[in-house]
């Protein structure tokens, strides 16, 4: 092996970049850098190939910094290494605008493979690249032409460990023998509230042991170049089990504070940066210093993996001649252009088709498209039966040992695990190749909450599907019915929340979900049955929000979504007859896709001049922007069926023509009347 001055000297430069960065920042954590700065010297110099030139270079390896606290490290390799990220951009860490952020974003930084920051989140993330890289490999790859080939190398650290979503996607990991991950476990023994020994005493080598990894322990993380080099490849060599390396560091090494938690969350002081460069060998007074040594180093490195993606290249061209079918998919997929006319194949609806849960109008909607975009995966949080995510002749994806799947399967068997589906299909997304669908029910999107938010930060295509929506699910009760969990996922930016009344709507949720490159989507779906409207259409619908029932002489707007459509439109004959007044309904099944409609679109919907008043059986949070008065939830549901719990609340059309008369008595004498949608503000946020 062997490792000689230039070696030392880019590992420092590393540590000193780390230094630099986080002092002129006057924010930052110099320590994992510092600490993980041979390990990192080492695995991009002699084991992953990637091209900075091309950080989207399909068969690149994958790198993931799950402990993002310590993203100077991955700044500072990808400086060296020549993506597009100039010193400069090292020089305003953590400010505005640049693009080294304080924590990795995959949408901000070239070669930043996945969002991570809140712990955990890298490390299934990193699962969910492996499971896409091995998917696409038993998919493409044929004799004589293996494409798909790249590993996922993953750090992580103590933070992580202790985290639940890592233990959720490590149990995965195992299960599914995912031999092309490879993940560096940085035991440096501190975490923010100091040693380790206040909180986290267990042997994580024995836990990932239990797991199914391949466990190895480099004890001299600091110095043992050659150990941590035989590490790896001996990780390289186990195909049927992912691989964790235990590498026990220093953190800061080379600080007057290493090794403790003084150096985990700040800055250098400025004599201890001093001090640091002089003990390897910099000038103490200059700032940023790169050696053109490093520089040549690590421009040679890359230079080869643009040479790898040149023979991938080519070996591309000579795959097309041979299987064309596939090279066309493949090709399609990588432009992330949907097939030409897919979406021929939604199902549609008449108002003469049976009442269907909208659940099952998922499963329909899978059954219809599956065959026609073939990077669609599927999968569920051990739910499969509820949520209704898997067509008929799916296969599951599986290590084929065990007999049950293969590789090429595209329905995931979560367990029961939402977080880490959530976390792993994140990474699934990134990957390029596939787009994931994975369901749970509505009220446990909650439990995935930190992962889904990091889908809508990191502009992923993530499906998820959430079935028992309400109190609609009846007997399980308040632990199982949603109450709050639209308000809240409705105020995520970046994120789409369906809510269908219909088959039609349900088919409109999938058709935008599907052609939004950047933004995922929560599908809240029915247990009950729903009939199918008179007026909705997928084209109504991908709207965002409609008119279901005009009425050119209302008195009353009600708008609603999902199962309490249909219930607004029967209500429509009880205002009439007992109480003469006029109603129209409108169905809003996506606010944000509504919110994007230009501000005329909406006044048609929503109009000036009507009372408008909302009906969900959710929380009423965030229903002012659409209505003058709410009719919703804000107490937890009740256990029963589910006929008799809405009868409780008066979710009936009795119950909703009360409240409408009073909406219509109270605002009689206001002239004029503004539409809740006609705002001072509403085209400048």
């Amino acid at each position: 092996m062997g490792y000689g001055e230039i070696d030392q000297l880019a590992i420092n430069t590393i540590r000193t970049l780390a230094v630099d960065a986080t002092f002129k920042a006057n924010s930052g954590h110099p320590g994992a850098p510092m600490g993980m700065a041979p390990v990192a010297h080492i695995l991009f110099n002699k084991f992953m190939t990637f091209n900075p030139k091309n950080p989207d270079y399909i068969n690149r390896d994958r790198f993931v910094l799950s402990n993002g606290h310590g993203c100077m490290l991955q700044y500072a390799l990808l400086h060296l290494f020549g993506y597009d990220l100039p010193l400069d951009q090292l020089k305003h860490f953590r400010q505005v605008d640049s693009i080294t952020p304080g924590h990795p974003e995959s949408h901000d930084t070239p070669g930043v493979e996945v969002t991570t920051g809140p712990l955990g989140q890298g490390f299934s993330n990193a699962v969910g690249l492996a499971v896409a890289q091995a998917k696409s490999a038993a998919e493409f790859n044929k004799p004589g032409f293996n494409l798909f080939t790249n590993y996922t190398y993953m750090f992580f650290g103590d933070g992580c460990a202790m985290e639940g979503i890592a233990s959720e996607a490590a149990s995965t990991a195992g299960h599914l023998q995912l031999g092309n991950l490879i993940a560096v476990y940085d035991d440096n023994h501190i975490s923010i509230d100091g040693d380790t020994k206040c909180a986290f005493t267990e042997d994580v080598l024995k836990r990932f042991e239990a797991y199914g990894w391949h466990t190895q322990w480099v004890k001299e993380g600091d110095t043992d170049l050659d150990g941590i080099e035989a590490a790896l490849k001996k990780a390289r060599e186990v195909t049927d089990k992912p691989s964790v390396i235990k590498l026990t560091t220093t953190i800061g090494f080379g600080s007057k504070l290493q090794g403790t938690g003084g150096v985990h969350g700040n800055p250098l002081k400025e004599d201890d940066c001093k001090q640091v460069k002089q003990k390897f060998g910099f000038d103490p007074e200059k700032t940023f210093v790169v050696p053109q040594q490093v520089y040549d180093a690590y421009h040679q490195t890359a230079a080869k993996g643009a040479a790898a993606e040149q023979e991938w290249n080519q070996l591309f061209d000579k795959y097309g001649q041979q299987h064309k079918a596939e090279h066309a998919d493949l090709k399609r997929r990588l432009s992330g252009l949907l097939p030409e006319g897919w979406q021929k194949a939604l199902p549609t609806y008449k108002p003469t088709d049976k009442a269907v849960a909208s659940r099952k109008l998922s499963e329909s909607v899978l059954e219809a498209i599956h065959s026609v975009v073939p990077e669609l995966i599927s999968g569920s949080a051990d739910l499969t039966g509820s949520n209704n995510t898997r067509w008929k002749d799916a296969v599951d994806f599986q290590p084929p040992n065990l007999g049950i799947g293969d590789y090429s399967g595209r329905y995931m068997r979560y367990g029961v695990r939402e977080h880490a589906m959530a976390g792993m299909m994140n990474g699934i997304s990134a990957y390029g190749t596939l787009i994931p669908a994975g369901g749970t029910f509505l009220n446990f999107v909650s439990y995935a909450a930190g992962s889904v938010r990091l889908s809508s930060l990191s502009h992923q295509r993530v499906i998820y599907i959430a079935t028992h929506d309400s109190i609609g699910l009846g007997e399980d009760g308040p632990t199982h019915q949603p109450i709050e969990t639209l308000a809240h996922f409705r105020a995520l930016p970046n994120m789409m929340v369906w809510r269908p009344a219909d088959g039609n709507e349900t088919s409109a949720a999938y058709y935008v979900a599907l052609t939004s490159k950047s933004t995922p989507s929560i599908f809240a779906l029915t247990r009950q049955n729903l009939p199918q409207l008179e007026g909705s259409t997928i084209e109504h619908a991908i709207k965002g929000g409609y008119v279901a029932l005009e009425d050119k002489d209302a008195d009353l707007t009600l708008v609603s979504t999902g199962s309490e459509v249909s219930l607004c439109l029967e209500s429509v004959k009880v205002l009439k007859d007992n109480h003469n007044i006029k109603t129209r309904v409108v169905s809003l099944p996506c606010v944000e896709v509504f919110d994007s409609q230009s501000k005329d679109y909406r006044l048609s919907v929503i109009p000036d001049g009507i009372p408008t008043m909302s009906v969900e059986v959710m929380s009423t949070l965030g229903w002012e922007k659409y209505s003058h008065e709410q009719f919703g939830l804000n107490r937890f549901g009740a256990s029963g069926p589910y006929k008799d719990v809405y009868k409780k609340f008066e979710f009936t059309p009795e119950g909703i023509a009360k409240r409408g008369l009073a909406t219509v008595n109270f605002y009689k004498d206001v002239k004029p009347l503004r539409s809740p949608v006609n705002r001072a503000f509403t085209n400048l946020i």
